[in-house]
């Protein structure tokens, strides 16, 4: 059976920030920023100065002088987390949380019912704005991390799906840090011997064929650190009423698993036998 890009991950965009907007209409088309001490999240205003999840407060105020910071509100985060939740819970049952504001969903089994996925990603996002007042991007894939990834290139505000065919094209140009787990020691890393992006300084590879797309040990190292060694294939499913879990609390990859640099493929999901998963490293 040929396989088709069923798997949705949804993500609200700039949440906390985008619920302080939304409470306080004052606050729209202004920089934001959620914390103090510490900025929790910043809006795409602030963004655009630089501000980001993680920066201290005075760093962000010489970044963005007119910066204005609020204390939070988390239990509307939550009840409006949830919210958006339940909206794709109305396509499917597949649901996978994986933190307040952000999930997948497998909407294979309800094609017949709404249409193509593509088509159910837009009903989404246009209830959860008319509904609830927030954006959401959506990405469309074959595969999780894809969706993920598709979901970010869609950022702000956006829809990109990506079909089979077009998977390595879409691929092959992207900055390195959009892959999952690839944060600022691993990038750097990479930096270091020269890859920055997906396709690294490898030529762009041939459909149907397994091809050898960026050079390091990382994602080999990663993939035994986490035990997920599947030799190319994902055998991560969607898992219904999963506990939800930030991203940001995740255990980082030892500094010691980073040594000489090794092949790593890129296996595309179309070589004999390699089922309808795409293997990215590991990933």
């Amino acid at each position: 059976m040929e396989a088709i890009a069923a798997i949705l991950h949804a993500d609200l965009d700039a949440f906390y920030a985008s619920v302080e907007q939304l409470l306080d209409p004052s606050l729209r088309g202004r920089p934001v920023a959620v914390g103090g001490g510490v900025v929790l999240a910043a809006s795409y205003e602030a963004k655009a100065f630089g501000v980001r999840g993680g920066m201290p407060g005075w760093r962000a105020r010489e970044l963005c002088p007119h910066l204005t910071f609020v204390s939070g509100h988390f239990k509307d985060y939550q009840r409006l987390g949830d919210a958006a939740i339940k909206v794709l819970g109305d396509f499917t049952p597949l649901v996978e949380r994986i933190s307040i504001d952000e999930a997948f969903a497998d909407v294979a089994g309800s094609i017949h019912l709404f249409g193509p996925p593509a088509e159910i990603a837009k009903a989404i996002r246009r209830r959860v704005r008319a509904e609830l007042g927030l954006p959401i991007s959506v990405g469309v894939a074959r595969t999780k991390h894809l969706a993920k990834i598709a979901s970010q290139v869609a950022k702000p505000d956006g829809l990109v799906v990506v079909e089979p065919q077009t998977e390595l094209d879409f691929l092959h140009d992207l900055p390195v840090e959009l892959m999952w787990g690839v944060g600022p020691v691993a990038r750097a890393r990479l930096a270091e011997i020269g890859v920055l992006t997906i396709g690294g300084s490898w030529p762009r590879p041939r459909r149907g064929r397994w091809s050898r797309c960026w050079a390091t040990q990382w994602g080999r190292s990663w993939r035994r650190w986490r035990g997920t060694a599947t030799h190319g294939k994902s055998r991560r499913v969607i898992k219904p009423d999963r506990p939800g879990r930030s991203q940001r609390s995740a255990r980082s990859l030892p500094k010691s698993e980073f040594s000489a640099p090794r092949c790593v493929i890129l296996r595309t999901g179309w070589a004999p036998g390699s089922g309808p998963n795409l293997g990215l490293a590991g990933l």
